[in-house]
C-alpha cells in the first residue's frame, strides 16, 4: 500500500512538471482531451506530405506556429491550476476564459493572416489590442507551465524595451513604443513567433510524440531490462545499469524527471541495497536522466533549435555532438566503476554461470559484424529498388518495412513478456541477456527507421520523425493481436480496443508534455525580439570583453555560469536560447580577437551542454527532488552530489572550444575520427580519476596532479607545441598576393584585420578567407570580393567587397586595414605529445598497481591519499 502511494505521489510530480496537474473527468476532461488530440493530429497532419498530395489544408510556416501556440496556451491554462492551492479536479470560469481568449489572441494572426500581410509595421489598433492580451497572457502560462522565472526573465525584456531611455549609459536605448514593440513582438516572425516556436512546431512536437507512443507501447521497461541484462552483473552493476537504462530511455523522454521517475523507480533501490550511499544512488539517476540530452541521435529540444540558429543540417548536428557525447556517457560509465571500487560495492548475483570469455567475445564479434553485413544489405538493396523501381519504391519498401516487422514480432513473441520489476524485492534477479533482448526486437525497428531516415536518407528531423511516428501508430494497433496470433491465443477485439487505448492515451500524452516547451518556445522568443530591437547584442558583446578582462577563458567560464544561474529556473530550452542569442556572437566576437576561429556550432554545443543542467542545478533541480523522493536522501545533498558527477564531464564543452577536433570541424575521415575519440576519451577518463581521487586505487596529491596534466596534454597537445614553434608565419599585410601565391587550392587565407568601433577604439581580429581556384593571386582575391588598395599611409586597406562573396561572409568591411596575412608554420605533428604525456599516465599506473598489490598482501585498504 505504501510502496503504490509512492509510486502515485512520483507520478503526480512527474504530471505537475510535464503534462499539467489537473486531471479531469467529465465534460471537462473529454473536452481538454479532444483539444490535446485534435493537436497532435494537427501537427501530425502538418508534418506529413499528405496536404501536399491531397492539395487540402496546405498552411505556412507562420500559420503554423500560430496554431501550435494557440493549442499550447489554451491546454497551459485549462491543465495547470494557477496555484498550488488551486481546485486540481476542476477548471474555474477564470482559467476557461483565459485559455478562449489567449488562444483567441494567438489565431487572430491566423485569421487575419492576409489584413496583416498588407500593413508591415503599421498595426492598427486591434492589432495591438491582440498583441498586448497575447503577451500578457502568454507570460500568464509560461508561469503555470514552467514556474515564475522564465516569466520574470522575459518580462524583464519588455521592461527593458520602454525603458531603454532610462538604463545605465552602458545598456541605453532610445526605447520603442506600443504600436513598434507590439507589431515587432506578436505580429512579426522577429519574436514570439521566431525560430524558436517554429523549431517546436516543425521538430519538436513530433520527437515528443514518438517518444510518448513508444513509451506506451512499453519500449521504456524493456530498455531498462536490456540494461541490467548487459550491465547489471559488474561491480556497481546496477549503477551502471542507471547510466545506460536512462541513456536509451532518452531516447524516449524529453523530461528529464520523468525519466528519474521511469529508471529510478527500479534503479535507485538497487544501488541502495548493493550499498551505495541514498544520496549518490539518487545523484546517479539524475546525473544519468539529465544527460540523456546529448545522446544522438534524438538529442534534447535545444537540439534542434541549432539546425536553425547555427544554419546546418540536424545530420551535421549529430556528427559534431557525436564524440563529445559517447566519451561524457562512457566517462560517466566509468565514474560509476571508480564509485564501485571505492566502496567495493558488487552487481547482481548471475543465474548461471558465464560462458568462457572467449566465446563471449566470439558472440560479440559475430553479432558486430552480422549488423554491419545487415546494415551494408539494406543500404544497398533500398538504393536498387529506388533506382530501378521509380514511383513504385516507396510501396515495396513499406511492404519490407511490414514484413521485417511481422518478422521481428514472430520472434519476440516466443518469449515471455518482461513483467514491470518489484523495486523492493529483497532478491533482485539479474534478467538473462538474450531473451531480454529477443523479447522486443520490434520496438527498435521504429529507432531504426528514424536515424536511416535522417541519416542515410537526409531528409528533414520533421518528416524523419513523421515517418518513425507513423509507424509507431501502426505498431500500438497491431502488437497485440499479432502476439496473440503467433501464440496461439484469442485476443481479437480486446486486443484492438486496448491498442486503440494506448493510441489514445499515447497522442494526448504527447499533446499535454508539449505544453510547457510551446509556451517556454514562445516566451524565449520574446527575449530573441528584444535582443533585435533594442540592438543589446553589441552592448553585451563589449560588457562582457570588460567582465572577463578581454580573457576567452574567463568569459567561457562566466557564460557557464551565467547558464548555471538560469538553470535554476529555466527549462534547458529556454536557457538554451536566452544564453546562445546573447552570449553565442560574444564568443566568436572575442575569440577572433585573440586570433582563435571558434566555430558557431562549438559556441552553441558549449551553451547547450551547461542548459541541459537546468535540472541538475541546486537549490532548484526538480529531478533531484524526484529521485530523493525515491531514495529518501536529503534532496539538497543529492542535487549537489549529481552537480559534481555532471561537472566531472562539463570539463568537455572547455575541451572543444580550444580543440575543434574533438567535434569533427573539418575531420572526415573514420580513422581520424576514431582517433580523436580514443585520445578524448582516455582524457576524459584520467580527468575523472584525478577528481575522484581514485585510479587504480586511492591517489596521492601529486597522482591526481599529474592526470590532471596527462588529460590536458592529450586534449591540448597544441598548447605544448605553440611553446615550442609558432603556429603561424606573419607576414606585412602588402605581402598578400605574394602569399596567395602559396597556398595550396583548397587552402583558406587567414588576415588578421584592424578597425574601428562606433566608439572610436582600434581593434582587430582574425578572419578566414575561402579563397576561388583562378590563374593568378590577384584573380583569386577577386573572385572572392575582396578589393584592395594602398592609402596615404602606405597601408593595405580594403577598398569595396564583393556583395554576397566569401569576403562579405567572413566579416571584412569597407576600410579594414589588413594588418598581416598569416601562413600556416610547418612544425612537428602536436601528436608526438601523446608520447611523454602517456608516459607520464603510465607512470601513476605502475605506482599505484604496486601500492595496491603491497596492500593486498599486508591484507589492508590502501591509505586514501586526502
Amino acid at each position: 500500500m505504501q510502496k503504490t502511494q509512492e509510486q502515485g505521489a512520483l507520478g503526480e510530480m512527474a504530471a505537475n512538471n510535464d503534462s499539467g496537474a489537473r486531471q479531469l473527468r467529465g465534460f471537462s476532461g473529454k473536452l481538454i482531451t479532444g483539444i490535446a488530440l485534435s493537436w497532435a493530429l494537427f501537427q501530425l497532419w502538418y508534418a506529413s506530405p499528405l496536404p501536399f498530395i491531397l492539395n487540402i489544408g496546405i498552411i505556412n510556416d507562420t500559420q503554423a506556429r500560430v496554431i501550435h501556440l494557440a493549442f499550447a496556451i489554451f491546454l497551459a491554462f485549462t491543465a495547470f491550476p494557477a496555484f498550488k492551492s488551486s481546485k486540481k479536479h476542476s477548471v474555474p470560469a477564470l482559467d476557461w476564459m483565459f485559455a478562449f481568449v489567449g488562444a483567441g489572441a494567438t489565431l487572430y494572426l491566423f485569421w487575419f493572416y492576409e489584413q496583416l500581410s498588407t500593413r508591415p509595421g503599421a498595426p492598427i489598433p486591434m492589432d495591438i489590442y491582440a498583441a498586448v492580451i497575447g503577451m500578457v497572457l502568454l507570460l500568464e502560462a509560461t508561469r503555470r507551465a514552467l514556474g515564475p522565472p522564465l516569466m520574470i526573465v522575459a518580462g524583464l525584456f519588455l521592461v527593458y524595451i520602454f525603458a531603454g531611455p532610462f538604463m545605465p549609459e552602458v545598456i541605453s536605448h532610445r526605447g520603442a513604443s506600443l504600436s513598434k514593440a507590439a507589431s515587432h513582438m506578436w505580429i512579426t516572425t522577429e519574436g514570439v513567433f521566431g525560430i524558436a516556436l517554429g523549431v517546436s512546431t516543425s521538430f519538436v512536437f513530433l520527437f515528443v510524440l514518438f517518444g510518448a507512443l513508444l513509451e506506451k507501447a512499453g519500449a521504456g521497461n524493456y530498455f531498462i531490462k536490456m540494461a541490467f541484462s548487459l550491465l547489471g552483473h559488474m561491480r556497481g552493476g546496477p549503477a551502471k545499469a542507471a547510466v545506460l537504462a536512462s541513456g536509451m530511455t532518452g531516447l524516449i523522454s524529453g523530461s528529464s524527471i520523468a525519466n528519474v521517475v521511469t529508471t529510478g523507480t527500479f534503479t535507485i533501490p538497487l544501488m541502495k541495497r548493493m550499498g551505495m550511499p541514498a544520496y549518490k544512488a539518487g545523484a546517479v539517476e539524475v546525473a544519468s536522466s539529465c544527460y540523456g540530452q546529448i545522446m544522438p541521435p534524438i538529442m534534447g529540444a535545444a537540439a534542434f533549435l541549432m539546425v536553425e540558429y547555427v544554419g546546418i543540417p540536424y545530420v551535421e548536428v549529430i556528427k559534431h555532438a557525436f564524440i563529445p557525447a559517447i566519451a561524457a556517457y562512457l566517462t560517466f560509465l566509468y565514474i560509476m566503476h571508480l564509485e564501485a571500487l571505492k566502496a567495493n560495492l558488487q552487481g547482481i548475483a548471475r543465474t548461471e554461470p558465464p560462458a568462457p570469455w572467449k566465446i563471449r567475445l566470439l558472440r560479440l564479434g559475430i553479432t558486430i559484424s552480422s549488423l554491419i553485413i545487415l546494415a551494408g544489405v539494406v543500404y544497398f538493396a533500398l538504393d536498387f529498388v529506388k533506382g530501378n523501381t521509380g514511383d513504385a519504391a516507396v510501396w515495396i519498401i513499406s511492404v519490407g518495412t511490414l514484413l521485417a516487422y511481422i518478422f521481428l514480432v514472430s520472434h519476440s513473441a516466443k518469449y515471455p513478456d518482461l513483467e514491470i520489476d518489484d523495486p523492493n524485492c529483497t532478491t533482485p534477479v539479474l534478467p538473462k541477456l538474450g531473451p531480454t533482448v529477443k523479447s522486443g526486437l520490434h520496438f527498435l525497428l521504429p529507432v531504426v527507421i528514424l536515424v536511416w531516415c535522417l541519416m542515410v536518407e537526409k531528409l528533414s528531423p520533421g518528416l524523419s520523425a513523421f515517418y518513425a511516428t507513423a509507424f509507431m501508430i501502426f505498431i500500438l494497433l497491431s502488437q497485440r493481436p499479432l502476439f496473440s496470433f503467433f501464440r496461439g491465443k484469442n485476443g481479437g477485439v480486446n486486443d484492438i480496443k486496448a491498442g486503440v487505448r494506448d493510441l489514445l492515451d499515447g497522442l494526448e500524452t504527447g499533446a499535454r508534455n508539449m505544453i510547457g516547451i510551446g509556451v517556454a518556445t514562445a516566451a524565449a522568443g520574446v527575449v530573441v525580439g528584444a535582443v533585435t530591437l533594442t540592438g543589446l547584442g553589441p552592448v553585451m558583446t563589449e560588457l562582457v570583453e570588460v567582465m572577463s578582462g578581454g580573457s576567452l577563458g574567463l568569459m567561457l567560464v562566466l557564460i557557464a555560469v551565467i547558464s548555471l544561474i538560469l538553470g535554476m529556473g529555466l527549462p534547458t530550452t529556454a536557457n538554451y536560447i536566452v544564453v546562445s542569442s546573447l552570449m553565442a556572437p560574444v564568443v566568436i566576437s572575442l575569440g577572433a580577437q585573440h586570433g582563435l576561429i571558434v566555430p558557431l556550432i562549438a559556441v552553441h554545443l558549449f551553451v547547450f551542454y551547461f542548459g541541459i543542467m537546468a535540472d541538475i542545478t541546486p537549490p532548484v533541480g526538480l529531478a533531484a527532488f524526484a529521485a530523493s523522493a525515491i531514495s529518501k536522501a536529503d534532496p539538497i545533498k543529492t542535487g549537489v552530489q549529481a552537480f559534481k558527477y555532471a561537472m566531472l564531464t562539463a570539463v568537455l564543452p572547455f575541451m572543444f572550444i580550444f580543440n575543434t577536433d574533438i567535434i569533427l570541424v573539418g575531420i572526415d575521415s573514420i580513422w581520424q575520427m576514431m582517433f580523436i575519440f580514443s585520445y578524448t576519451l582516455v582524457a576524459m577518463c584520467l580527468f575523472a580519476s584525478a577528481m575522484q581521487g581514485y585510479f587504480v586505487t586511492n591517489n596521492k596529491r601529486y597522482e591526481s596532479v599529474l592526470l590532471i596534466l596527462v588529460a590536458f596534454s592529450l586534449v591540448r597537445a597544441d598548447f605544448w607545441v605553440d611553446q615550442i614553434q609558432a603556429k603561424f608565419i606573419e607576414h606585412p599585410g602588402s605581402d598578400i598576393t605574394q602569399v596567395v601565391d602559396t597556398l595550396k587550392d583548397d587552402e583558406p587565407l587567414r588576415l588578421v584585420l584592424g578597425y574601428e568601433t562606433y566608439k572610436g577604439e582600434s581593434k582587430q581580429r582574425v578572419v578566414i578567407l575561402e579563397l576561388p581556384q583562378a590563374d593568378t593571386a590577384q584573380q583569386r582575391l577577386d573572385a572572392a570580393g575582396l578589393m584592395l588598395m594602398k592609402n596615404d599611409k602606405g597601408q593595405t586597406v580594403v577598398d569595396m567587397v564583393g556583395f554576397a562573396s566569401n569576403a562579405q561572409k567572413a566579416g571584412i568591411d569597407f576600410d579594414q586595414q589588413i594588418l598581416a596575412v598569416q601562413q600556416t608554420n610547418a612544425r612537428f605533428a602536436k601528436e608526438w605529445i601523446f608520447i611523454p604525456a602517456l608516459m607520464l599516465a603510465g607512470f601513476v599506473f605502475w605506482r599505484q598497481r604496486r601500492r595496491a598489490d603491497a596492500a593486498t598482501e599486508l591484507g589492508v585498504e590502501p591509505v586514501p591519499g586526502y
